[in-house]
C-alpha cells in the first residue's frame, strides 16, 4: 500500500553516506521534504538533486530539511553528494524497504532490468511525521514541480 496524504511515515531503517544505520523517525520531528530518486550519476536524477541544492533555501528558510533517498550503496551516494557539492542529507535505501514501505518501488526501471529502483517522487512531512503532499511519477524523467512542493512546505511550517 503506497503512503498517502494524511497517513504517518513509515520508519524504515536507511543507510547515511557515512555509512551509519538512520531510523527514519529519527531524521523527523521537524517539516521534511523526503525525495525518492532512481539512482545516483544519472541525468536527470542529477539534475533533480543538483536543483534541490541550488535552491535549496526554499526549503531551509521554512524551516524544512531536505532527505534524499535513492536504492545506490552509501558508497555511490557519497561519491555522488561529493562530485555534486550537494549540501543536504543523502540516504541509502539498498535494502528496498523504504521504497517497497512508501509505495513507490519500480518494477519497470529500464524496462525491467534495474527492477526495484525508486519511482522519483517527493514527500512533504509536518514535523508530527504526517505526510501532507504527495507526488509519485511513473515516468523517472520527470521532476517534481519545485514550487508545489515548496508551497506545501510553506502550508506547513
Amino acid at each position: 500500500m503506497p503512503v498517502e496524504v494524511g497517513q504517518k511515515v513509515p520508519n524504515v531503517s536507511l543507510i547515511a553516506t557515512d555509512r551509519t544505520p538512520v531510523q527514519l523517525a529519527d531524521l523527523l520531528g521537524r517539516p521534511t521534504v523526503l525525495l525518492f530518486f532512481p539512482g545516483a550519476f544519472t541525468g536527470v536524477c542529477t539534475k533533480e538533486m543538483c536543483t534541490v541544492r541550488d535552491d535549496l533555501n526554499r526549503f531551509t528558510e521554512a524551516g524544512a530539511q531536505v532527505l534524499a533517498v535513492s536504492v545506490d550503496s552509501p558508497f555511490a551516494q557519497h561519491a555522488f553528494k561529493e562530485a555534486h557539492g550537494l549540501t543536504f542529507t543523502l540516504l541509502s535505501d539498498f535494502q528496498r524497504d523504504a521504497v517497497k514501505a512508501f509505495g513507490v518501488e519500480d518494477p519497470n526501471f529500464l524496462k525491467g532490468m534495474m527492477a526495484g529502483t525508486a519511482k522519483r517522487s517527493a514527500f512533504v512531512v509536518d514535523s508530527s511525521g504526517t505526510v501532507t503532499y504527495r507526488w509519485v511519477s511513473d515516468n523517472p524523467g520527470v521532476e517534481p514541480n519545485y514550487d508545489e512542493v515548496a508551497d506545501a512546505v510553506r502550508r506547513v511550517v
